[in-house]
């Protein structure tokens, strides 16, 4: 068989949607939650289940038992015996964090220093980079990256708030570090009056309006304000390197990342923060332009490339008139169908797996080359060759 059905894990957050994912995958919406996740992958938090000839396994445990076979020599030797990228449909139906995630030298130290010393607080899961980009299925909106300091600074200086006058001053000078500990930083008897003061100004954004009604108190309310406010339509990508504070705000995408769970959280958000430590991974740098831009590969295939080695994207458009579409990828590959109706590969028995819209499938390096065809949209997530 060389390609399997893929069966990922559904993470229930606060911010997700009751309808989202359901829908991708054709059955009732859950009663009795939000889905915000759909995790695609061998990622030991919720890796996703392989149904093979001899009945379901999980693909950690796949490629565990068989790494070269699984991954192919090169993966292996590059990445040790794991699947070094994690594929995600993400459904948002309110803000998310403001986070950051590490570079690889900074995750594999910080993670052996706490590992070392139990006292650390466990800011880390795993010794690994998690650079992420998103392609948008739907109108999509997020926060991505420092815009110019002296922008931020006009839009801070309208809100006619006295005490912010040290940070509007910091942006005019170009001193995002200092700016961002400053606010980050707020001594937390007085955020409740500055957030206060925010929905009471005579310019208040409505971006910080409605993230100051959901978040009270919260000074990332205002840092929100310093990033670039990025409305993506669907098959628009973004690209978040390591160190990049940012926020998805709203929208259904699809996600590719770094096999890890690495996240250092700044605010807006119930979970865990440790502002010292999302200071330590931020890059204080302006990121111009946080939109991907896309690349033909062949007709009907698309992709975005991105400059890390863990991971590629491919969108592949099937109108039902071509005949089958080579993949062009060789290694370990994850397939999801989004809409339509696609095959892709051989069975045990010779024929096509059909992998229906909101299903997924695996195929293994040692598979070799595979074909897909049918009718509809398919991403392809795989190793860069």
């Amino acid at each position: 068989m060389s390609v399997h059905p893929l069966t990922g894990a559904v993470r229930p957050y606060a911010w997700g949607s009751r309808t989202v994912i359901a829908e991708l995958q054709g059955r009732p919406a859950p009663t009795d939650g939000l889905e915000a996740e759909l995790w695609l992958g061998a990622h030991p938090g919720d890796p996703s289940t392989v149904t093979g000839p001899d009945g379901p396994v999980s693909l950690a445990t796949l490629i565990a038992d068989d790494p070269k076979g699984q991954l192919g020599e090169q993966v292996a030797a590059a990445f040790g015996p794991r699947l070094p990228f994690l594929l995600k449909v993400l459904a948002a139906e309110a803000p998310l964090s403001l986070q950051a995630h590490p570079s690889a030298e900074y995750a594999r130290a910080a993670y052996a220093r706490q590992e070392a010393d139990p006292s650390l607080p466990k800011n880390y899961t795993d010794a690994h980079h998690k650079p992420e980009m998103l392609v948008a299925l739907t109108p999509f909106e997020a926060l991505c990256g420092f815009r110019d300091p002296v922008v931020s600074a006009g839009v801070l200086a309208a809100l006619d708030i006295p005490s912010l006058a040290p940070v509007v001053d910091a942006l005019r000078a170009g001193d995002l570090r200092t700016a961002v500990e400053t606010l980050l930083s707020w001594p937390a008897g007085d955020r409740p009056a500055l957030i206060d003061a925010v929905l009471v100004a005579p310019a208040v954004p409505a971006l910080a309006a409605d993230l100051a009604a959901r978040y009270p108190g919260d000074p990332g309310v205002l840092v929100a304000l310093l990033l670039n406010h990025v409305r993506l339509e669907p098959g628009s990508a973004i690209w978040m390197p390591a160190g990049n504070l940012h926020a998805y705000l709203c929208g259904a995408g699809i996600e590719l990342m770094a096999a890890s769970d690495n996240v250092l959280r700044g605010g807006l958000t119930p979970k865990r923060v440790d502002v010292g430590e999302l200071l330590n991974v931020l890059r204080f740098e302006v990121l111009d332009d946080p939109v991907l831009p896309s690349s033909p590969v062949a007709p009907g295939i698309i992709t975005w490339p991105v400059p890390v080695p863990d991971f590629v994207l491919y969108r592949i458009d099937l109108d039902g008139t071509r005949p089958p579409i080579e993949v062009p990828a060789t290694g370990p590959r994850i397939l999801l169908t989004v809409t339509g109706d696609i095959f892709a590969g051989e069975s045990v028995d010779g024929t096509p797996i059909e992998v229906a819209a909101g299903a997924a499938a695996y195929a293994p390096a040692d598979a070799g080359p595979i074909k897909v065809a049918g009718t509809g949209q398919l991403f392809v997530a795989a190793v860069p060759t």
